[in-house]
């Protein structure tokens, strides 16, 4: 039925009331839900009524604000349920066609949580990881298509989200279908309304108990729909009679074809969750939709005063979002819904919530055929454009072909656009690769067996990042570890026979880790007295470099920190960027080991979930500059070897008094404190291991979690030591970082030119064996055979810790005028065993 110009239900009057009156449905429970719901007719031969939702973007055209707010709100009560540790750990899945949408928009208030949502689009080449029916629905298969295969086989909460939850049937059968294959410990459902009837009520408790898992609800409104006997027949009548009615004629003929808007949709963007969604993806959209709202509003006619972004079956939430910038940025009373697949009755009375209805045909060559689509309550919606944003899948001859739908858009429209966002290929589809994965998982009795796909799969992901407190002491949200935890594995050796085997070729330093240094308490005061006397002087360097990062480098860069000394400098900086700028920017920590170059798999990882142009290496500071160097040369490897350009070698620092970086928040040779100890300054982590036998060619690096070290950590207090002078020092790292955007910061590489220069004077044939300036000499006197420390003359109390350490290890420290930074540590050039004295740890020449 295609009619004329329809009002809007006015005020006072219920949706749900005409069907309410005829069928004697009753709508029991909050007194929100007449304002959520309203209430049609199905063409449907399984279920009388449909609950019409007024908030869901749906059927019926809603402020995109509304709509999307009802989603985060829901994901904000879900991220207080779990709280942040879990939160952290969750994954989202929603319900097409209809939650699509809900379903990012619950995500998007939960925070960091990738998202799915099951399909009715099976894609070539893609593995299904599961498939349910949905009994009452008018079409019922559904396919679970994740990019990455283990994205729904994580331990952490798994949030499912639908538009109702009314028996119950379709969720409880996704849980014990993916419990059976992925068993987790606790699961949310997520409804805009709970409507079970009380025969349903209680199988949730029983069903968690049955798996031995906590289930929960979260949901906006919750009551019941009171059916009387024989409803299903009554309405199958008043359909039918309704159906013969005669249609209205159609409104005149629009302004013509519709006009194509080029969003300038991101490259590699997904443009939905069909095959995942991750916080990456998300960040990019963010970032890219002002300019993509500004261009759609560009487009609007002149004068345009109400405006309909009409979305395409599962694609919500693209439209959605594309209507909330439009919303934010222009005067224009903006309205928001999608085309459906589900056939219902269209009446034209106030009290229905149905009122017109466009027929039109498919227009993305379904898998089960043609078949016929709907617009509800488009026409006479008193739009004056309508924006119809469709994938490219969508955009075939029959959209644009008489009687499709932009030519019935037209019919009721004076200007219609047409943006089209690119459908996303899963990389495993573009370049396969033939390795098997696991069979899917299929609800018992669901046609969705263990199925091969047409085309070739990809092999396993890599997983995602590893995060406190299972893995680090480091608060989930700060920090993501691209390692794997080795914390099992006895890799720690002497110090003396790692440096003879080291010396000698037999072994990489990599290969083994040394015993952790446990300082004394004298050593530890000496810490603490350090931390309070630099925490303002850090704070300082943290944001005058964080600023130039900013300013320079990316508006919202991907902090990725050199593990482990760069790690709790790349927090600090994250934490600079959220309370200077209320920025909540992503940051990793990933393994570089001298000689072996970057973790090639922590860079693909980082590929795949970010514009590389947005990363930004990060390390605490500099010495001669072989890391430097090594990150470069790795760089441009990788960009041979895979193909992907972009990622920036200029590494940020806190200190370079190497001059080996034009990114830096100092140049001085200060002593930076987390350089005093080892894994209880940096969040009980190891350094990183890289051994044939432990890390594999698909493997991250790996690394130990010291958890026995927990009473020692001091990882959280040298944090907030340092950001609790931000406030203090903000004008002053502003003025520094632009006092230093407007200088020459040409790296002069001075510390190496210095680091030859000692070694010819000391004999040192391997330059590797000078390790220049405080952090270096340290990490000398903690973990290496030290042979001497030279220290400038005249070096004052950032040298305290150095003298201590060089005392209880018997090395000597002499004084020299000439020397760029404050101290140099001497590994031992020609060590052997014989070369330590009686107590194993002096060093005799």
């Amino acid at each position: 039925m295609d009619e004329g110009a329809r009002a809007e239900t006015p005020a006072g009057v219920w949706s749900g009331s005409w069907v309410a009156e005829r069928l004697g449905v009753e709508l029991d429970g909050d007194d929100r839900l007449p304002g959520l719901l309203g209430l049609a007719l199905r063409r449907n031969p399984k279920r009388a009524h449909l609950l019409v939702s007024h908030v869901l973007g749906k059927h019926i055209p809603q402020s995109p604000s509304v709509v999307h707010g009802h989603g985060l709100a829901l994901g904000r009560r879900v991220r207080d349920l779990l709280g942040p540790v879990e939160a952290a750990r969750a994954v989202v899945l929603g319900y097409a066609e209809t939650a699509t949408g809900l379903g990012h928009s619950v995500a998007d208030g939960l925070g960091q949580a990738p998202y799915l949502h099951s399909t009715r689009r099976p894609v070539p080449g893609v593995a299904r990881a599961g498939g349910f029916e949905e009994s009452h629905s008018h079409a019922t298969s559904h396919l679970l298509l994740p990019e990455d295969p283990r994205l729904l086989a994580g331990e952490g909460p798994l949030v499912l989200v639908d538009d109702e939850f009314s028996t119950g049937n379709t969720v409880l059968n996704t849980v014990r279908a993916l419990h059976e294959r992925y068993p987790r410990r606790r699961y949310v459902v997520v409804a805009l309304v709970d409507m079970r009837s009380p025969a349903d009520a209680g199988r949730l408790e029983e069903f968690a108990r049955e798996i031995g898992a906590r289930v929960d609800l979260v949901t906006t409104a919750a009551g019941t729909v009171r059916l009387p006997d024989g409803v299903l027949e009554k309405g199958q009548r008043l359909v039918a009679e309704h159906e013969s009615a005669p249609v209205a004629a159609a409104a005149p003929a629009g302004a013509g074809p519709a006009r194509r808007v080029d969003l300038r949709w991101p490259h590699g963007l997904p443009d939905g969750g069909r095959h995942g969604f991750t916080a990456a993806h998300r960040a990019r959209l963010e970032d890219a939709l002002p300019a993509m709202g500004a261009r759609l509003a560009e487009a609007l006619p002149a004068g345009a005063r109400r405006v309909l972004v009409l979305g395409c079956e599962e694609l919500m939430y693209t439209p959605l979002r594309l209507a909330c910038e439009l919303e934010r940025t222009t005067g224009v009373a903006v309205r928001y819904s999608t085309t459906t697949r589900s056939p219902v009755l269209a009446v034209d009375d106030p009290g229905y919530a149905i009122r017109t209805r466009l027929l039109f045909p498919a227009h993305d060559d379904p898998a089960d055929g043609p078949g016929d689509r709907y617009a509800y309550n488009v026409a006479g919606g008193g739009f004056d454009t309508v924006v119809a944003v469709v994938d490219s899948a969508a955009d075939t001859p029959a959209l644009h072909a008489p009687g499709g739908l932009l030519e019935r858009l037209a019919a009721h429209v004076p200007q219609v656009l047409l943006a089209v966002v690119p459908s996303y290929v899963p990389a495993a589809v573009a370049a396969p690769v033939a390795e098997p994965v696991a069979a899917p998982v299929a609800e018992p009795g669901s046609s969705y067996g263990p199925t091969a796909p047409t085309a070739p799969e990809r092999p396993a992901m890599l997983p995602e990042p590893l995060r406190g407190p299972a893995f680090s002491s480091y608060a989930p949200d700060e920090v993501g570890w691209l390692l794997q935890d080795l914390s099992e594995v006895t890799l720690e050796a002497p110090t003396e026979e790692r440096e003879e085997a080291i010396q000698s070729g037999g072994a990489h330093y990599a290969e083994s880790l040394p015993v952790e240094y446990q300082p004394s308490e004298e050593y530890q005061r000496l810490f603490h007295s350090a931390l309070e006397a630099s925490a303002a002087r850090l704070a300082r360097a943290v944001g005058t470099v964080t600023e130039i990062v900013l300013a320079e480098r990316s508006p919202r860069p991907v902090l990725v920190s050199l593990a482990r000394a760069g790690t709790p400098v790349g927090i600090l900086m994250r934490r600079w960027a959220q309370h200077r700028h209320g920025l909540d920017l992503p940051h990793y920590a990933v393994s570089i080991v001298r000689g072996r170059g970057i973790d090639a798999n922590a860079l693909r990882w980082l590929a795949a979930h970010h514009d590389p142009a947005d990363v930004v290496f990060v390390d605490g500071w500099t010495g001669k500059g072989a890391i430097t160097r090594e990150l470069s040369a790795a760089l441009d490897d990788f960009a041979g070897s895979d193909g992907v350009t972009g990622f920036d070698p200029e590494i940020a620092v806190l200190a370079d008094p190497g001059s080996c970086v034009r990114t830096y928040g100092t140049r001085d040779d200060f002593l930076i404190p987390s350089a005093c100890l080892n894994s209880t300054v940096s969040g009980l982590i190891s350094r990183t291991v890289l051994r044939a036998d432990l890390v594999g060619p698909h493997d991250f690096h790996g690394a130990k979690f010291y958890r026995e070290l927990a009473p020692a950590d001091l990882s959280p207090a040298f944090l907030d030591a340092v950001s609790a002078r931000f406030t203090d020092v903000a004008d002053a790292a502003d003025a520094r970082a632009e006092e230093l955007l407007a200088a020459d910061r040409t790296p002069t590489w001075a510390g190496w030119a210095a680091v030859e220069r000692i070694s010819a004077e000391y004999g040192i044939e391997n330059i590797n064996l000078v390790k220049p300036g405080v952090g270096e000499t340290t990490r000398v006197l903690l973990r290496r055979v030290p042979w001497k420390v030279l220290a400038r003359s005249g070096a004052g109390p950032d040298l305290d810790h150095v003298r201590l350490l060089a005392e209880q290890r018997g090395v000597p420290v002499e004084e020299v005028t000439d020397l760029p930074y404050t101290c140099v540590g001497l590994i031992h050039p020609q060590y052997t065993r014989g070369a330590t004295g009686a107590d194993g740890r002096a060093v005799t020449v």
